[in-house]
């Protein structure tokens, strides 16, 4: 794996101002895939459950905006607290904390100021969809630790990437039901699914400094394991859109998004880290393919 890195310092990140670019790396902007995994749990609860066309636009745009300023507020936290891991890890060793280009004082502010940014999208929503969103931030903090402590970090990830489900649900009702809590669980194993093959990329360098986590608990053995994920989130899929009314044509319409999950098990080189990347990203198709699935049931 030497060499191996996941960031993108050229392109549109090349051509910021020299003080931004670090920023722009520290949010992960250069990587819009982890806001997109982020929002796409809401989008399938305004898909599912938004009165209408246009308030369901609405909440998706501010939902996405939100996506991207909480994703990166989650990031800078992350790379605070794993500074010091980051600089024995091949594809994190570059990250700006790890390497000196910004200090954690100006990593604060920054954090800061995304946090502003999230704030004013919440208020945007209704009190339930507040109250929800804000239960979000213990999990927040404690992802970090947990990679130190579990075997299982992407279970806690898969509790806060899944949040956008209840939280999307009660900002297009007014309040929570059945089908917000099995959107959730929908979205858990998903993301514990696809999380998984994301720390295949840092298995090597994880185990020797300490960092645990499913794809080394796993190993050879992930497939099965990822199977039993995302046949999981597929039936929860399903039972969300039976309890909130969808008409048939949504079943049919999931085969696609099982599909491509299908595709990610079957082609799957735990020992090849830019093809997991590479099929993780393949994910932000697979959410967006089960909210259209959702509108089909709905039309």
């Amino acid at each position: 794996m030497t060499g191996f890195t996941d960031i993108r310092a050229g392109g549109w990140v090349a051509r910021l101002p020299a003080a931004w670019r670090p920023y722009a790396l520290l949010g992960r902007f250069d990587r819009p895939i982890g806001a997109w995994l982020l929002v796409l749990p809401g989008f399938w609860a305004f898909a599912l459950a938004a009165p209408g066309w246009g308030e369901g636009l609405r909440l998706a745009l501010l939902f996405l905006l939100g996506a991207f300023a909480m994703r990166a507020a989650g990031c800078v936290v992350n790379d605070l607290w794993d500074r010091d891991l980051d600089r024995q890890v091949e594809r994190t060793r570059g990250r700006p904390l790890a390497s000196g280009a910004v200090r954690p004082g100006q990593a604060v502010a920054f954090l800061a100021a995304l946090s502003a940014i999230g704030a004013a999208v919440l208020v945007q929503l209704p009190r339930a969809a507040i109250v929800v969103g804000l239960f979000s931030l213990f999990l927040i903090a404690l992802y970090p630790l947990a990679k130190r402590v579990t075997d299982w970090p992407q279970a806690v990830l898969g509790l806060v990437f899944s949040w956008a489900a209840p939280t999307g649900y009660a900002a297009a009702t007014g309040g929570l039901a059945a089908p917000a809590f099995v959107l959730w669980a929908a979205g858990f194993f998903w993301i514990l699914g696809y999380d998984t093959i994301y720390a295949h990329q840092d298995r090597e360098d994880d185990a020797q400094v300490g960092i645990r986590s499913t794809a080394r608990k796993f190993a050879e053995r992930s497939k099965p394991f990822l199977v039993a994920c995302y046949a999981a989130a597929l039936a929860l899929l399903a039972t969300a859109g039976w309890l909130g009314g969808l008409s048939w044509p949504f079943l049919p319409a999931l085969l696609l998004p099982g599909a491509l999950l299908a595709w990610q098990v079957a082609t799957l080189d735990i020992h090849d880290p830019a093809r997991c990347l590479a099929l993780f990203r393949l994910n932000r198709e697979v959410g967006l393919a089960v909210a259209l699935a959702f509108l089909a049931g709905r039309a």
